[in-house]
């Protein structure tokens, strides 16, 4: 069992926008709606070009340092306090983990910040933990983060649920093979193949996530 972090488990995707809004003005620039919306599920050397190049600024490593340090400085106090779960995510978790089932946590976002979160998650829920800053650069929509996923756990990713809220994250653990269910948040994603649609989490459990399996090869 795999689990996307922002916007999956926690409604993070709002601290997000804090951020990343605060970053535009800082460069001088403004981000719309549907830039913002690129935006979702993406990893933090991507996020920093894409600011820059919107905000008209050259895309020199320099620059995307000093931007991802700025949005990393953001985002840590933005997560210090208690992050607001989504509905049905906590229960989910705590079934799956009641079932036995192996589970990692698979997310764009770099190890340090994901620590602060799973303050609020719980790290004993997962037997395994796969961050944006350690895939070798190969970040959603690549399947490396599931497939590095399944790997740490000795599993199959085609007999494994990957629980996404975006078309980037949709997108990768699909390409590993997963069945992914998808609970959009911020972003519509589209219907693809071996992607089940639910509203929520509410109600998920080891029964649910067989039926999944079972119906959507």
């Amino acid at each position: 069992m795999f689990w996307d972090m922002d916007g999956t488990l926690v409604d993070s995707e709002k601290l997000w926008d804090i951020a990343l809004h605060g970053a535009a003005e800082w460069l001088g620039g403004a981000l719309t709606p549907q830039q913002r919306a690129t935006l979702v599920g993406a990893n933090m050397t991507v996020t920093s070009r894409y600011l820059l190049e919107v905000t008209g600024h050259p895309v020199a490593e320099q620059a995307v340092t000093e931007v991802a340090d700025w949005i990393r400085a953001r985002i840590k106090t933005l997560f210090a306090d208690e992050l607001p779960w989504r509905e049905g995510a906590r229960d989910a978790l705590v079934a799956v983990r009641a079932a036995g089932i192996p589970s990692a946590l698979v997310t764009s976002t770099e190890r340090p910040l994901t620590e602060l979160a799973l303050r609020t998650i719980g790290a004993e829920l997962f037997d395994a933990t796969v961050c944006g800053d350690e895939v070798d650069g190969l970040n959603k929509p690549h399947p490396e983060p599931y497939l590095r996923a399944a790997r740490l756990l000795g599993v199959d990713p085609t007999r494994c649920v990957a629980v996404e809220d975006s078309p980037v994250g949709a997108e990768s653990a699909a390409a590993a093979g997963c069945t992914v269910l998808v609970v959009p948040n911020e972003v519509a994603v589209p219907p693809g193949p071996r992607r089940v649609f639910r509203s929520s989490l509410v109600g998920v459990d080891a029964t649910v996530l067989a039926d999944m399996l079972r119906t959507s090869r």
